[in-house]
Formats: C-alpha cells, sequence, structure tokens
C-alpha cells in the first residue's frame, strides 16, 4: 500500500464522462456537449473538464468583469506611453489610482480618477452578479448556500475598502489604487497614517483567523493524505458509516491534540475560521479613521500596549499635525 503514501494520488480511477444532474426548466443550457478528461490534471484532481454553466448571470458578470480589468489595463498601458515591453516589465507596479481628495465623493473627471470610479463600477456589479449567480446554481442543485456565504465575506472586505469607508470619510480618495505593488503600498502608508494597525484588535483577530484556517485546512489535508490507504477520502461515507480511516484519524489528534474534530466539524471548524478572516478585518478597517485616528494611542489608552518609556520624544497624534486636514 506504500504507493497511497504520496502527496499526490497515483492511481487514477477513470470512469464515464458526467454531464451533471438535469437542470430544471427555465435554466440555460451548458456550454460544451462533450466533456473532456485530462490525464495530468487528474493528479491533482477531478480530471474531467466541463460542460460549463454560466447563464445570464454568469455572461453578465463576465461582461462587466472584463470591461473593468479592460479599463484598468489600457489606463496602466497609457501610463507607459502605450509601450507593451515596459507594460510587461512594469506591470507589478502600474495603477489606476482612485480621485484625489479635492473631488470629495463627487465624479471626477476621467484622467484625474473618473476612470477608477468606472472600472470600480463595473467590478463591483461583476462581483455581485457572480455571487447572485453562486447562490442561484446552489439553490438550483439542491445545495446549501455555504460557498456563497463565504464569497460573501470576501464580497464585505472588497466593499469596506473601496466603497462603504470611503463615502464614511467622504472621499474616493480613501479607496484602494487598482494595482499589484500600488495596493500593497496603500496598505503600508494606511498602516504608518493611522499608528500601525498592529494595535488594531480587529486586525489581530483576522490575522489570527487567517493563520488558523491555513493550519487547519493542512492538519485536514494531511489526516486525509495519511488515512487515504483507509478510504478515508471518501469522506461523506466516513461521517454516516464510521470507519478504520475517521477512527484512526480520530485517534491521532486524541493522542496528539486530547480532542478531534469529525469529518464533518472540520470543515465547520475550516468554514468559519476562513469566513471571520474577512469579516473581522473589514471591521477593523472600517472603524480606522471613522472611529479611531490613531491605533497606537488607542492600545495606550486602553492598557493594550506599554507607552514607550521617556527616554524618547512624545508621540504625537499625526491628525494634530501642522498641515494635517
Amino acid at each position: 500500500m506504500s504507493q497511497y503514501q504520496n502527496l499526490f494520488t497515483t492511481v487514477q480511477a477513470v470512469g464515464p464522462l458526467h454531464h451533471g444532474v438535469p437542470l430544471p426548466h427555465g435554466n440555460s443550457p451548458r456550454t460544451g456537449d462533450e466533456p473532456a478528461a485530462f490525464y495530468w490534471l487528474g493528479k491533482l484532481g477531478n480530471a474531467q473538464i466541463g460542460p460549463i454553466y454560466l447563464g445570464g448571470l454568469g455572461i453578465a458578470s463576465l461582461m462587466f468583469g472584463i470591461l473593468a480589468i479592460n479599463i484598468m489595463g489600457m489606463n496602466m498601458l497609457a501610463s507607459v506611453n502605450y509601450d507593451p515591453i515596459q507594460f510587461v516589465r512594469q506591470l507589478f507596479w502600474l495603477s489606476l489610482e482612485p480621485p484625489g481628495p479635492d473631488h470629495g465623493l463627487g465624479l471626477a473627471p476621467l484622467n484625474q480618477g473618473g476612470w477608477w470610479q468606472i472600472a470600480g463600477l463595473f467590478l463591483t456589479i461583476s462581483v455581485m452578479l457572480w455571487w447572485v449567480r453562486t447562490y442561484r446554481r446552489a439553490r438550483v442543485l439542491g445545495m446549501g448556500t455555504h460557498v456563497a456565504w463565504a464569497f460573501a465575506a470576501a464580497i464585505w472586505l472588497f466593499l469596506v475598502l473601496g466603497l462603504i469607508r470611503p463615502v464614511l470619510m467622504g472621499s474616493w480618495s480613501e479607496a484602494v489604487p487598482f494595482g499589484i505593488f500600488p495596493h500593497l503600498d496603500w496598505t503600508a502608508a494606511f498602516s504608518l497614517r493611522y499608528g500601525n494597525l498592529f494595535y488594531n484588535p480587529f486586525h489581530a483577530l483576522s490575522i489570527a483567523f487567517l493563520y488558523g484556517a491555513t493550519l487547519l485546512f493542512a492538519m485536514h489535508g494531511a489526516t486525509i493524505l495519511a488515512v487515504s490507504r483507509f478510504g478515508g477520502e471518501r469522506e461523506i461515507e466516513q461521517i454516516v458509516d464510521r470507519g478504520t480511516a475517521s477512527e484512526r484519524a480520530a485517534l491521532f489528534w486524541r493522542w496528539t491534540m486530547g480532542f478531534n474534530a469529525t469529518m464533518e466539524s472540520i470543515h465547520r471548524w475550516a468554514w468559519w475560521f476562513a469566513v471571520l478572516c474577512p469579516l473581522v478585518g473589514g471591521i477593523g478597517i472600517l472603524l480606522t479613521g471613522t472611529v479611531v485616528d490613531n491605533w497606537y494611542l488607542w492600545a495606550i489608552k486602553h492598557g493594550v500596549a506599554p507607552p514607550y518609556p521617556d527616554v524618547f520624544p512624545a508621540v504625537m497624534d499625526p491628525a494634530l499635525a501642522p498641515g494635517a486636514k
């Protein structure tokens, strides 16, 4: 049985290609009449590709998403004088910036943030349409809506960063730019501006749930691989009819950790940890600048962090500095 000790499954069980369960009346047909199987894809998961269901919501979401990405891409291309070589070379550093503070929440000229507003509108519409599609597909297939609500947690953070907090702050300039490194630079500058997000308790919770979800998924994946020689990958069967794989996995964790999750409850643990990461993170971002102006001074006031010794210069709230808005 040593072949089952590898990271990737070495045996592929290939059966007849499946077109999926029948769709109720009123659904669009699936795209792609004949699904296909790919051997190398089967090394990582199910080898079958297709058929794909898009429907009206999926097509509309893709259209708005493509429009948004094209607007971002064309603005980034224009910023390097339409030089394709420089576009590829500098892609990670290129950005589409939001309007400046002088525009407030109004419509900005296209080259002063207007393109960012249009791209953001199209991207938001695309994401929301895809969420509705995700929810409705689960309902049509008789599934629970756990995937849709997990997606909604990520959308919450997306909306806080680009819509809800800028509106509460009264300026689109508070939003995140579109770009890879520029949005990371925005995050670093945001933390410095508000006294270090490390002192934000909701940021701390978000990181705890991020690392916790990573650890739980790694533990679960490792456990299932470890008992796959006993049929552990057939988790549904193990839930309703506990077999030797489930027994051994439970015994291992009781020995090493003191208690064990079940074949079902581990997924609930991991789901909640993953979902709470963007939920509490969004709360922390939403409070920054609207309720708390400096997280370090807040932490000192509430006994979360000790003040610096008197040998160092006094820490002044940047919001009270000369020239601060």
